[in-house]
């Protein structure tokens, strides 16, 4: 089906961090990817994932509550990640009621909990990114 074509790619050393170039194709959900970190971003990359993973990581969480917490976010655009993140298996979806208003509940998966480390370390990074070069405002400021 797929032409074979090589693409360039790292492969991490066994005990080690070392990183060697290797061409490579990889295929995932259907999809070609040149290398590991291409997946890795396919499924958190973005604006608006990985923020809503990492308010996800201390327990599940109502639509209306990630809402309040990312203030910034559309409810469109909203919809459309929790969607996104559910398809790819990083999150599921709980409804509680059959009838209006639903009452559904978002947590992460096992494999979604395999990010929290990732999720956490780029938290810590950003937090300090904030303090030495930006300015914390209150909301509505």
């Amino acid at each position: 089906m797929y032409a074979p074509v090589r693409y360039a790619t790292f492969v991490f050393l066994q005990n080690d961090m070392t990183m060697k170039h290797e061409k490579r194709l990889i295929r995932y959900n259907d999809k070609l990817f040149s290398c590991t970190t291409s997946i890795a971003m396919g499924l958190i990359g973005g604006k608006w994932k990985s923020v809503i993973l990492v308010y996800l990581i201390d327990g599940k969480k109502r639509y209306s509550e990630l809402r309040k917490l990312i203030s910034t976010i559309t409810e469109r655009t909203l919809s459309l990640q929790l969607k996104q993140l559910e398809k790819d298996g990083l999150i599921s979806r709980k409804a509680h009621t059959k009838k209006p208003p639903l009452k559904v509940e978002y947590t992460l998966t096992p494999f979604g909990e395999s990010l929290v480390p990732l999720l956490t370390s780029i938290a810590k990074w950003g937090m300090t990114v904030a303090r030495d070069k930006g300015e914390f405002l209150d909301e509505g400021t």
